[in-house]
């Protein structure tokens, strides 16, 4: 980004490195270890913010500071220089210095960017992120952990086979083949960056060595909307088996990497935001996105987990306005295609509909906001990287808080 708006945001950012800077320095102190963080989950683990709407947040008095943290006095992408992670996402690793494009793709952003900041910042040392993260992938199925067991069909899955005359052995053996295929692919790159942390951050000191200082899970959407795995969904208790696969993973994770209370921070899906405001025409899907949220948040209200594991409400991050904007759009879009069918317009006639139709349905500073900051689908926070960074904070926040409650 160029903006001169953006890189006049700066200047309290400038201030405060240079307050820490002419701090004096503190006695010698032993190294200590390498801080390890875990990223892992779906879609929106990886993270599909266009790296062009970090623009948006300048709009906002809310998150503007943030804004200042994130680009440097010339309105580009901030480079942290002690902060380095590994990115496992799709069949791709991306590994270097944290910056954006540690998204799905080179120009997108996930909840890694400001994750590692807010930490990088509170801890004053080194750290290393390590994300693995794939899009459209099931705790029940692809992230499924040993102690699990096998995915079974429910009764139910079985009725619906019998009914459409499917060959039930191949589904079976085709479960069974896809069942913690992706669990066992996060340990594996973990494995990997960790037997040789060098390859990403250079200056390591084995002789110092690493600590695995805590992991976020953030995944659920293909959990949700599966009526087949959950048949009962939206009724009391319809997703208690997520509720059990989730501790699982927690249980397993921890023992296969040796971290018996590695603090965990659950990212709970809130698409929609809260589901007491959704508009009139997303009603419908109250009671299903209400109960899966609680069952995503549960495994933190065991007692065995209970100071280790936290859950945090990503609806509250939700941008409802940026939400109703896109509502209308939509409508304005629906308009667009009546016309086309009704009337015989050319390509550059369509166009001109269509800037006369934003004119007069949206304010300029709609507009604006619309074009900073959207670029994609509402299930993937709509591509918005002022919701986007506000939940990497929200992580950092609730993963220091657990490490408070270690020590």
């Amino acid at each position: 980004m160029t903006s001169a708006t953006i890189a006049s945001l700066t200047g309290l950012a400038i201030l405060a490195s240079l307050a820490v800077a002419i701090q004096p320095a503190a006695a010698d102190s032993p190294p200590t270890p390498l801080k390890v963080f875990l990223l892992v989950g779906q879609s929106n683990m990886q993270g599909h913010a266009h790296v062009r709407t970090l623009e948006h947040l300048a709009m906002d008095p809310r998150t503007t500071p943030s804004l200042a943290e994130l680009v440097d006095d010339q309105g580009q992408p901030r480079v942290w220089e002690d902060v380095w992670i590994s990115s496992l996402s799709g069949d791709q690793v991306k590994q270097g210095r944290l910056t954006t494009g540690f998204g799905a793709d080179a120009n997108k952003i996930g909840p890694e960017l400001t994750f590692g900041s807010v930490l990088h910042q509170a801890l004053d040392e080194p750290i290393l992120i390590i994300k693995t993260a794939w899009g459209g992938k099931s705790l029940h199925t692809d992230f499924r952990s040993p102690s699990a067991g096998p995915a079974e069909l429910n009764p139910s899955q079985l009725e619906q086979i019998a009914k459409q005359g499917k060959d039930l052995a191949a589904i079976r053996a085709a479960r069974a083949a896809a069942t913690g295929v992706h669990y066992r692919l996060m340990l594996d790159h973990i494995r990997e960056v960790l037997a040789d942390i060098r390859q990403v951050y250079p200056d390591y000191d084995p002789q110092v060595g690493y600590e695995l200082a805590g992991l976020v899970w953030f995944q659920g959407w293909n959990d949700m909307v599966d009526g087949g795995v959950y048949p009962d969904r939206g009724q009391p208790g319809g997703y208690d088996a997520y509720s059990e696969c989730l501790a699982h993973f927690i249980r397993d994770v921890r023992r296969d990497l040796g971290t018996p209370q590695l603090p965990i921070v659950i990212g709970v899906m809130g698409v929609g935001g809260p589901v007491d405001e959704y508009p009139p025409e997303e009603q419908r899907y109250q009671a299903i996105h209400q109960s899966f949220r609680l069952a995503m948040a549960a495994p933190a209200e065991l007692p065995e987990f209970r100071g280790n594991v936290e859950a945090v409400l990503t609806e509250r991050y939700w941008d409802r306005e940026l939400s109703a904007l896109r509502a209308r759009e939509a409508k304005l879009r629906q308009r667009l295609q009546e016309m086309r069918k009704t009337d015989d317009l050319s390509a550059d006639q369509v166009r001109a509909a269509e800037a006369e139709l934003r004119t007069a349905e949206f304010s300029e500073r709609e507009r604006e906001i619309l074009e900073k900051g959207v670029s994609n689908l509402e299930f993937h926070y709509l591509g918005s990287a002022k919701i986007m960074t506000q939940i990497g904070k929200a992580f950092a926040e609730a993963m220091l808080r657990l490490r408070s409650n270690e020590s």
